[in-house]
Parts: C-alpha cells; sequence; structure tokens
C-alpha cells in the first residue's frame, strides 16, 4: 500500500492517499536544511481543490507548527494546540523562580528535567552545595552541571559529558543525538549519574557514569544498563540502603507510527476512529505523507506526527474504546495485532528494579509500578522522583504532553517503593497564567530545612522541543496519605 502512495521523482516525493479517504495529494522535496510542501486536497467545505505551497527553512518543531498551522487553515485539520487560543489556566501557585535565563550560552536549551540535590560540606570538602543537572538534547556539551549555595544565584561547572567526550555507544550530532534527564546521586563513596540518550542504531537507552566529586569529571560506562526505549531513570535509595532504579517504557514516538502505518494500510477505518471532520482530515493527511515521514529521524518523526497525536489525546479514552471496538469485528489476523500493538504502545508503563551502585547491576526482576489511567495523564506519564517521608512512599511523575499547557505533575503514594501505588486524584501541579506545562520532578531539602519540589516550565506560548525551560520550585508538606504546596 504504501509504495502505490509513494513516487520518487527528481522533484521529491509524491503522495497519495487512497481513494477511500479525504483525498490528499501531497510533493515534499527536501534540499539541506529546507522543506517544501506542496498540498492538494479538497477546501473543509468539500467544493473545490485547493492548493497550498510551504517553503520550510528549517525542520525544528516551530517550523512544523508553522505548516500544520497554515494546512489547518486551508484544509481544515486540526490546528496545533500551541497555535490555539482560548481561556488562560485557571489553576495558580506560588512558583518560586530559580532560573529564568541562560546565565551562559554553552547552555543551549535552559534547565528542562531538572534534577537538584543537596550535597553536605562533608561531601564537596567547600561546604553545602545545591547541585542542578539538566537535559541537554543535542547540545555538544551533554548534560550541563549548575551548582549554587542558597538557590537563588547560579554557576556553571562544568558538564557531564564535554564535547568529544559522549558515550561510545550513545549517538552524537546535531539533530540526532537525545541527552535527556540526568540525576546524580550519593552512592557510597562515589556520585553516579543516570541518564537517557539515544544509542546507535536510534533507540533511546540509560546510561550510567560516575566521578568521585559532584562537579566531576565523569567516566561513563562502556555499554547502557536499559536498552530498547526506554527514557527517564531515576535512583531511589531507601533508609536501609536498597537502591532501587525507576524507568519508563518509551512509547511516545512508537504509538504515533503505528497509527499512521495502520491508517496507510486501512485508510477506511479512520471515519470509524475519528468522529470529528476536523480529525477525519487531519488522519487522512497523516497516512497520505507516512511513507516520507517514516523516512525521518525519531525526534522529527515524532514532532511531523504531533498534530496526529493532538487528535487521539483531545479524546484519549473514546479513541480507545474505538479503537478496541474494531476487534469485535470480522478482521484478518494481521489487522487485530496491528490493533493490539496499537493499544499495548498506548500505555506507558513505569519499572521498579532493584540496583547494586558497587557492580551498577541490575538484581531480581523488574515490577510495572505505575502506568497512565488518569484522564489528565492522557497517553503518558514520566519524569519519576521517588520519596520516603514517615515511612511511606511518594512517587512525583508527570503527565500528557510535555509540549502543552496540558503537562501536569501527579503524585502517588505507597507502603514500599515497588508500591502498590495510590496515585492522588488531581495534579498537585499545572499550568498557570505565567507558566506552562510544569513538570519532570524533584525533590531536595530547601533552604528552610522543608523538602522543596523542583521542576521546569516554558514561559507561555512558547513551549515546545528545545525550547527553553525555566527552573521553579514549590516548598511541600506531607501527610500520610497526601502532599500539599506550602
Amino acid at each position: 500500500m504504501e509504495d502505490e502512495q509513494a513516487e520518487s521523482t527528481e522533484r521529491g516525493m509524491i503522495l497519495k492517499a487512497p481513494a477511500a479517504t479525504v483525498p490528499f495529494e501531497a510533493r515534499i522535496a527536501t534540499s539541506g536544511a529546507g522543506t517544501v510542501f506542496e498540498l492538494h486536497g479538497l477546501d473543509p467545505k468539500g467544493e473545490s481543490t485547493v492548493v497550498l505551497r510551504h517553503e520550510m527553512a528549517g525542520r525544528e518543531q516551530g517550523d512544523y507548527l508553522d505548516l500544520f498551522e497554515k494546512i489547518s487553515r486551508t484544509f481544515g485539520t486540526r490546528l496545533p494546540r500551541n497555535r490555539q487560543g482560548g481561556e488562560p489556566p485557571s489553576f495558580t501557585a506560588s512558583y518560586r523562580v530559580l532560573l529564568d535565563r541562560n546565565i551562559t550560552p554553552q547552555v543551549w536549551y535552559g534547565y528542562g528535567d531538572p534534577a537538584v540535590t543537596r550535597v553536605p560540606a562533608e561531601r564537596t570538602g567547600d561546604g553545602d552545595w545545591y547541585y542542578l543537572f539538566v537535559t541537554s538534547n543535542d547540545a555538544p556539551n551533554s548534560f550541563p552541571i549548575l551548582r549554587s549555595r542558597t538557590l537563588d544565584r547560579w554557576e556553571l561547572s562544568g558538564f557531564v559529558f564535554p564535547e568529544g567526550k559522549k558515550p561510545s555507544w550513545a549517538e552524537d550530532g546535531l539533530n540526532v543525538s537525545d541527552y535527556w534527564a540526568p540525576e546524580m546521586h550519593m552512592a557510597g563513596d562515589q556520585f553516579l549519574v543516570c541518564f537517557a540518550a539515544r544509542a546507535k542504531g536510534g533507540s533511546l537507552a540509560i546510561g550510567l557514569a560516575r566521578s568521585s566529586r559532584p562537579e566531576g569529571p565523569f567516566e561513563g560506562d562502556d555499554a547502557p544498563l536499559v536498552g530498547g526505549g526506554v527514557i527517564d531513570p531515576h535512583l531511589f535509595v531507601d533508609r536501609d540502603g536498597r537502591t532501587f532504579l525507576f524507568w519508563k517504557e518509551d512509547t511516545n514516538d512508537v504509538w504515533p507510527s503505528l497509527l499512521s502505518a495502520f491508517l496507510s494500510d486501512h485508510a477506511e477505518m479512520a471515519e470509524a476512529l475519528f468522529p470529528l471532520p476536523e480529525d477525519q482530515r487531519t488522519a487522512s493527511l497523516a497516512l497520505t505523507i507516512w511513507p516520507w515521514v517514516r523516512t525521518l529521524e525519531p525526534m522529527e518523526r515524532f514532532l511531523v506526527q504531533q498534530v496526529l497525536i493532538e487528535a487521539v489525546v483531545s479524546d484519549f479514552s473514546g479513541f480507545r474504546q474505538r479503537l478496541r471496538a474494531l476487534l469485535e469485528g470480522q478482521v484478518a489476523e494481521d489487522t487485530r495485532q496491528a490493533i493490539n500493538h496499537i493499544l499495548t504502545a498506548l500505555r506507558t508503563p513505569v519499572y521498579a528494579q532493584e540496583f547494586d551502585p558497587q557492580t551498577r547491576c541490575l538484581i531480581g526482576d523488574r515490577t510495572v509500578v505505575l502506568e497512565n489511567d488518569q484522564d489528565w495523564e492522557a497517553h503518558l506519564i514520566e519524569g519519576i522522583w521517588v520519596v520516603e517521608h514517615s515511612g511511606r512512599f511518594y512517587m512525583f511523575y508527570s503527565g500528557n504532553d510535555f509540549s502543552t499547557p496540558e503537562y501536569g505533575t501527579g503524585v502517588a503514594v505507597a507502603p514500599s517503593p515497588l508500591g502498590p501505588y495510590r496515585k492522588i486524584a488531581n495534579p498537585l501541579l499545572r499550568s498557570t497564567r505565567q507558566w506552562a506545562g510544569p513538570g519532570h520532578p524533584s525533590v531536595a531539602t530547601g533552604p528552610d530545612g522543608a523538602p522543596w519540589l523542583f521542576l521546569h516550565a516554558f514561559h507561555p506560548g512558547e513551549a515546545g522541543y528545545k525550547k527553553f525551560r525555566a527552573l521553579l520550585a514549590v516548598p511541600l508538606s506531607f501527610d500520610r496519605e497526601n502532599v500539599t504546596v506550602r
């Protein structure tokens, strides 16, 4: 089917949707960083054929949002969430702003996925310090290390992996590598950093690096600890000294691609899966351009499918029900398997497993400790951080799409590190008028001696992949079954 849809010429790819769907024809030509889209289709009323020609100077998220905004206004597809208006958030929170600007041009993208660790004087030899480790995406210097005495002034003290010293197993290069979510933890006489990076070959993996000092230099292991599409590692040490590794199975990019491929092979099912006309047009566009999309690098592939993702997430529970309903009809076995694969990938389980920091090996079996099962979480949960308080274990996590105002921070409570965890019904933190997408939490003792939660957020209207993220904090208060913001 895909080969029948795609034709390569000197002018690029010519892609045609099957006749059973809303008809589109796309012509895509790429040279260097630029891409020219020429899209032929019916106007929103279905009365006449119109043509949109759009040239993208780059291939970042903003470039694709510009493209899909124009497509929406021309053909009636879904308008990207970040280009919609609407009422500002009504949620309020007294976020403390710790870093809202880049302190050095060596830090490219701000302070996303912030992990804050308070290191006492006996471990630094230079007084108490707060250390901050953050995501660096594809920057040449991976994982900035910042430090502060009191959280109000920060200095750059180095990088976990300076340019030219990346792990041998991981990809490196602009728009190719993805260095995400580093955390530093004290483990015996060493400092361990766990992180996610894209392994050579394309899938995300979890790696480790170690040093005798919190600012490094760090030495990375020769191979990842966990591979096969996993992100957001977190190390937790309980009062008895047992260490656990938590991580998320990364299906963020998996299910959209499975869905696009499924629609490409079964275009007639788009109407059953997407009741709204705008989403039917969006699905038709996605299946039309899929033969081109599947050739892209993983993160760019994710960005191109963002509007299809939003069509699903806008009615996530309903979409899953409609997908399951297809299994009740007479469908071929390969179709049934494809649907089941999508349904499985729509869940993002969080695993935990005991970890030996001396041998840097996992022990025993992994356990599923959390899944996305709340309406506000939609298609994913991520960014785990576990805290022990008065014999209870509190798991902070984020849910929904990080690049939209729907992203937020939740809490689950358990009697042991491995659960069972009971989620608190509503998110602890949501977007406000001042800050969008608060998430990926970490917890450390604040200057007042009480626990503080640290997280990132976007300036309103500036959310997106590789966009600047500020470092915020809120003090916490715990009781046996709940957490509140002080």
